[in-house]
């Protein structure tokens, strides 16, 4: 046997020892941590379902942040920082919609600039949808101009909309109601066709005009109700913020990452751009708001519930349900539609997907949307159980990607997972520590996963 392949053979000796004696460390930490934890149970059973309930209320946060970074990495496979900015506009949007709730007209947070900057945005990126999904459908029926002049007055209406509601937070559930007959006789209409194709006869579209009046009447009724119900602002405020979080993130796919990507095509130079996006909303968001930490509203009473002991707000169960839909909601989107198996083959490969007639750039704004969306949810719903400020969005970002570590890069199922686990582990983990340790103790468990299990529990197949 030659010296070149007693080396090689010494080497793959080598490396097998140490993987063996990594698998074993693994092993006894995992055990050790499991030890603790179920020592601290026996020791005191009431306090360990409070850090549980604490813990599953944070990692309802992380996993939401988690879904919607793993969604747009596994699509697009870079690191898009902007998330959390999406995070802090969730928040902050809100607080914008209902700070007169909070400060009881102490603070004036309405600005003008604000309002009209987000119209030209929401007003872009309308212009850029009408363009995609209907230009080429009506560029035979009608003049180019025509079609053009058409899609710039009904972009311009969008922006106009969206800056009326921006400037009259007070009337939200009133300026809203018109959106909201829309969404619901839309989602109506489909309801109705998908009922009747399935029940009564699957070969046939049914009689459209019919559905199509009912979802109008049904639409109508809910606006009404939505109009006379004052109360609803704050929940109609979330709605918003999401959206705002979505358009602005499908302004910055369109604007700047499609032509990043084309010309740089570097995963390097996108994640320094979306860091330099994520530090000037930051820095946006402390000039409108000032640095100083805002609360939000309540949200479903402030009095706990008593459980075995120990207590969780009724918004901590609403935030642990939501995190779970969500992530049902996802999954559907993702191996049920045929938008989830056209996000699918471009994760795969993104050129085989061009080639087979898909429409990358359309179906990667949607995942951008959907992600900015839950990455806004996390934030709001943090806002909602603590106070907000500038920088949560860095802090924010950071968990949802420790999750994602945790449970394991590209993973659906791991990203919810990743969550729920690294939030208990946060808060067992402070256990006998002051909270501040909180962050520390999420920075080990990444150094720990990164070392011994970087596939993260549940890895991506």
């Amino acid at each position: 046997m030659s010296v070149a392949r007693l080396r090689d053979a010494s080497v793959v000796s080598f490396l097998k020892i140490r993987e063996q004696q990594s698998r074993l460390l693994a092993m006894a930490l995992a055990v050790a941590i499991v030890a603790y934890i179920g020592w601290k149970i026996v020791q005191s059973p009431d306090q360990a379902l409070q850090f549980a309930f604490n813990g599953l209320a944070v990692g309802a946060v992380y996993a939401l942040l988690a879904m919607g970074f793993t969604f747009v990495y596994s699509t697009v496979w870079f690191f898009d920082l902007y998330y959390g900015a999406a995070a802090a506009i969730g928040a902050y949007g809100v607080f914008y919609l209902r700070s007169h709730d909070v400060l009881g007209g102490q603070y004036a947070v309405n600005s003008g600039p604000v309002n009209v900057l987000f119209a030209v945005v929401t007003a872009g990126v309308a212009a850029w949808a009408l363009h995609v999904l209907f230009y080429r459908r009506f560029q035979t029926r009608a003049q180019p101009r025509t079609l053009l002049i058409i899609g710039g007055l009904l972009a311009t209406a969008v922006g106009v909309y969206t800056g009326l509601v921006l400037a009259d937070p007070a009337n939200l559930h009133v300026l809203l109601s018109p959106l909201v007959a829309v969404l619901v006789a839309g989602g109506a209409t489909w309801g109705l066709r998908r009922g009747f194709q399935r029940v009564v006869a699957p070969a046939t579209r049914g009689p459209l005009g019919a559905m199509v009046t009912v979802a109008i009447v049904v639409g109508v009724f809910v606006a009404i109700l939505v109009a006379n119900t004052p109360s609803l602002g704050l929940y109609l405020s979330w709605g918003v913020a999401c959206l705002l979080s979505g358009t602005v993130s499908l302004a910055l796919y369109r604007g700047l990452y499609v032509t990043m990507r084309e010309r740089a095509n570097s995963p390097l130079i996108m994640l320094v751009a979306s860091l330099g996006i994520l530090l000037a909303i930051t820095a946006f968001i402390t000039i409108v708001f000032r640095a100083a930490p805002r609360p939000l509203p309540d949200t479903f009473g402030s009095e706990p519930w008593t459980i075995g002991g120990a207590n969780i707000k009724g918004f901590n169960v609403f935030a642990i349900g939501l995190a779970v839909a969500g992530f049902g909601l996802l999954l559907f989107l993702v191996k049920k539609t045929a938008f989830g198996k056209a996000v699918r083959a471009i994760g795969d490969d993104e050129e085989v997907a061009k080639v087979v007639g898909i429409n990358t750039t359309v179906i990667i704004a949607v995942v951008f949307f959907i992600g900015a969306v839950y990455a806004a949810l996390a934030g709001l719903v943090s806002g909602h159980d603590t106070a907000i400020q500038p920088r949560m969005g860095l802090l924010l970002l950071l968990k949802g990607w420790i999750a994602s570590v945790v449970g394991g890069i590209g993973s659906l199922y791991g990203a919810i997972v990743g969550g729920f686990a690294l939030g208990m582990l946060e808060q067992f983990g402070i256990w006998d520590l002051a909270g501040e340790w909180r962050d520390v103790i999420s920075f080990i468990v990444l150094i720990v996963f990164l070392s011994f299990w970087p596939q993260g529990l549940l890895p991506r197949k």
